[in-house]
């Protein structure tokens, strides 16, 4: 199986910064893809930015310019720099990895436990 741990969340004045990490272990044959998403109180869960194992990062709009994701591939570790941070940003934030556990198995979504960020005015 696979587990994945997150950590780095937490409170902070708006302007201020976070860095989110998420560690994947277990049975990993390849990832094919990394992210986070984030989820407010009643809200649905939306994306915040995806790193593919190959080609380029993808990013929500409300982001771009202030979060940066990035992945230590040797580690099975996903990074999200959080920068200028709003009210808005406040949210559950979850990290995803989209694993095959072996060599004939088909990709899958694993889903963190989620850290909360607070960010106050």
């Amino acid at each position: 199986q696979v587990q994945l741990v997150e950590s780095g969340g937490g409170l902070v004045q708006a302007g201020g910064s976070l860095r989110l990490s998420c560690a994947a272990s277990g049975s990993i044959f390849s990832i094919n893809a990394m992210g986070w998403y984030r989820q407010a109180p009643g809200k649905q869960r939306e994306l915040v930015a995806t790193i593919p194992s190959a080609g380029i990062t993808n990013y929500a709009d409300s982001v771009k310019g202030r979060f940066t994701i990035s992945a230590d591939n040797a580690k099975d570790t996903v990074y999200l720099q959080m920068n200028s941070l709003k009210p808005e940003d406040t949210a559950v934030y979850y990290c995803y990895f989209r694993i095959r556990t072996h060599s004939l198995s088909t990709p899958r979504d694993y889903w963190g436990q989620g850290t909360q960020v607070t960010v106050s005015s």
